[in-house]
């Protein structure tokens, strides 16, 4: 009886240690995975983020987003590295390859050419290093290379130019477009949109589209070049209000300005004051202030391990003489 006694206490003995030893284990591998889930997490003053700027020099909204991105970072507490390429792609893609030497949390890239540096995003996505680009897309082909974009709806923006310019033509008329920078992304969405939209739902005919580059000098030869060659032209489209200036400034020369109607994307202060003028039909709002807060902020979300969106867009309205009380001029 006592062996009977000796043996099941034995064995209840047993039964507890196995008991006491798996809540121990479960708790100690419950305290480590806290420990390792706080490490992870970061404060803001432990995020480092690089960007690269496509060409701060060609006009002053980049460098207001410049000026828009530091402060921001600084009120957030954000360790950032910020490089301009200045309008050189082989120059972008060295300053990827430094951003990923030293380590960074982000890379956020302007593209200067959205297909040439899809091999640096490849790059930096293979070292473990999240690539967002802000301003203008990168090429399709790169999608798959980084994790966002942050900007304008570049698409949207061309369509919102051509409500404006059926609105001021009636639906009819003949229109010539003075489009941004060859191989730009951002060239190629607006000219896509303002098409689509004039073709499908206006008698408005486009009779030629030259590129002005974004610059204001350009944009007026480029028009000087379309008087001289066609003696009826009824709307200019502008791809952004620099080169809307420059047309304009044509124009005026050739006493032409009255029988034209102008419209544009990304509201300057030049275009502010033209459209009180009444020399520019209509823009499109596009804040650098935004532009770039936006980018930071989404930047450091994807730094944190937060999930975002693919696409990440801030509102673009458009402004006309009716509407433009509105809204304040802008300071670029």
């Amino acid at each position: 009886m006592t062996k009977k006694i000796v043996s099941v206490l034995f064995l209840s003995l047993f039964i507890l240690i196995a008991l006491v030893g798996c809540g121990a284990t479960d708790s100690s591998t419950g305290n480590e995975g806290n420990k390792e889930n706080n490490g992870d997490e970061k404060s803001n003053n432990e995020i480092l983020i690089g960007i690269t700027q496509n060409n701060v020099g060609i006009d002053s909204y980049q460098t207001t987003y410049e000026n828009a991105f530091k402060d921001h970072a600084e009120d957030l507490g954000v360790r950032t590295i910020v490089l301009d390429a200045g309008g050189d792609v082989a120059r972008q893609i060295n300053q990827m390859e430094d951003l990923i030497q030293q380590n960074v949390d982000v890379i956020i890239v302007w593209p200067v050419n959205g297909k040439a540096i899809v091999p640096a995003a490849r790059n930096a996505k293979e070292a473990g290093i999240p690539v967002l680009i802000t301003n203008s897309p990168i090429d399709e082909s790169g999608f798959d290379m980084v994790s966002g974009y942050t900007g304008p709806d570049n698409v949207l923006q061309g369509k919102l130019a051509a409500e404006m310019m059926i609105e001021a033509l009636g639906g009819k008329g003949k229109v010539v477009e003075i489009m941004g920078l060859p191989g730009y992304v951002t060239s190629a969405e607006r000219s896509q949109g303002f098409r689509e939209e004039i073709e499908q739902n206006s008698e408005i005919e486009i009779i030629e589209t030259q590129p002005g580059d974004w610059n204001r000098e350009k944009g007026q030869r480029v028009m000087e070049d379309f008087l001289t060659k066609y003696r009826e032209i009824d709307g200019v489209y502008s791809a952004n209000d620099d080169m809307a200036a420059g047309a304009i400034n044509a124009l005026k020369e050739s006493g032409r300005l009255e029988d034209v109607k102008i419209t544009s994307s990304t509201l300057f202060a030049v275009g502010y004051d033209a459209i009180k003028r009444g020399e520019l039909y209509g823009s499109v709002q596009q804040s650098p202030v935004e532009d770039a807060k936006l980018a930071l902020e989404t930047a450091i979300d994807i730094a944190l391990g937060k999930e975002v969106p693919f696409f990440n867009y801030f509102e673009t309205p458009k402004v006309t003489e009716e509407n433009i009380d509105q809204f304040e001029k802008p300071i670029f």
